[in-house]
């Protein structure tokens, strides 16, 4: 999971302190792509977007422009949802140009490590691609363990208050990834449902009845009842035919967490689109599409996988 000299992709990191660095690292990269005729997005936090809409003017036309906080509230769903949704749609031949900020201050301690882990499989989702990703990092406010991992996820950096890319002595995708994938939080003391190709009715319909009893409505109780679904028969065709399911609230959201034999060893998993002529394997990718949150810890002894959804 690297890139090298002669690799067309392209993964800067942006490290800025202000506004006025953020523009002066943002602008020229949109612009260029812009005089290029390149196909250009960018995926920011709200306030930042505004900054660049306002900075672009009239050439913001030209250019998708995205909320990450809502676009990528799910670190998950930015690679198949949000850059290879616009790269892909792309004529081919033609390199695409983006913008994705996805760790802002703010982002919690269930979030980060997901999203460091995204930003390191970002590398292998685009080796030998036509694409260059700017990645903005806001060196004022983020802590310093966000800081190391940025220049050990990006193959180049860019220090604030520069223009100049540097290469990262630090780049290790592929350890970024391993030191995430670490056991789940503690789960509460909640009722677990065992589950095996016999029941997958029954404990879909558990999860449904306590993801509304704890608040979940409407569409979001069809996306709980969907993710609810696609983990538990998962478990049965790819986990050893059986799991476990537990359904908790946590502050404001509802959790869904299915438990079982199996061990994942794509670590793009959930996060690569389909082909088009592709039977199955679509389960954890619908997932990371709905839900706001998903963590995944898979090891010799099995795998979980959670997620959150706002009530």
């Amino acid at each position: 999971m690297s890139t090298t000299a002669t690799d067309p992709f392209v993964h800067p990191a942006l490290f800025y302190r202000d506004e006025q660095e953020y523009l002066a690292g943002t602008l020229p990269f949109l612009e260029a792509g812009l005089a290029a005729g390149e196909p250009v997005a960018v995926a920011v936090p709200g306030a930042n977007l505004r900054l660049i809409r306002e900075g672009l003017g009239p050439a913001a036309d030209a250019v998708l422009l995205l909320d990450m906080r809502e676009a990528g509230r799910n670190p998950g769903r930015i690679i198949p949802g949000v850059l290879r949704a616009f790269a892909d749609a792309q004529p081919s031949g033609r390199r695409v140009r983006i913008i994705g900020e996805p760790i802002w201050a703010g982002r919690s301690a269930a979030e980060y490590p997901a999203c460091a882990q995204h930003e390191a499989l970002i590398n292998a989702a685009f080796t030998g691609r036509e694409v260059s990703i700017l990645c903005p990092y806001d060196e004022s406010r983020l802590d310093d363990r966000v800081l190391t991992d940025a220049h050990a996820t990006h193959p180049v950096v860019i220090p604030a208050g520069s223009t100049e890319e540097r290469p990262s002595g630090a780049y290790d995708p592929d350890g970024v990834v391993a030191s995430y994938n670490l056991p789940l939080p503690a789960v509460p003391s909640v009722p677990v449902r065992h589950f095996d190709a016999a029941c997958l009715p029954t404990a879909r319909d558990h999860a449904v009845a306590e993801g509304e009893r704890l608040g979940l409505t409407g569409t979001r109780l069809g996306d709980f009842a969907l993710t609810a679904s696609e983990l538990s028969t998962n478990s049965v065709l790819h986990g050893g035919g059986s799991g476990e399911l537990r359904v908790w609230a946590e502050d404001e959201h509802v959790v869904c967490e299915v438990r079982d034999r199996g061990r994942i060893t794509d670590p793009l998993a959930g996060r690569r689109p389909p082909r088009r002529d592709q039977l199955g394997g679509r389960g954890l990718l619908l997932v990371n599409l709905v839900a706001d949150l998903v963590r995944l810890h898979t090891g010799d002894r099995g795998t979980a996988v959670r997620a959150w959804f706002a009530r």
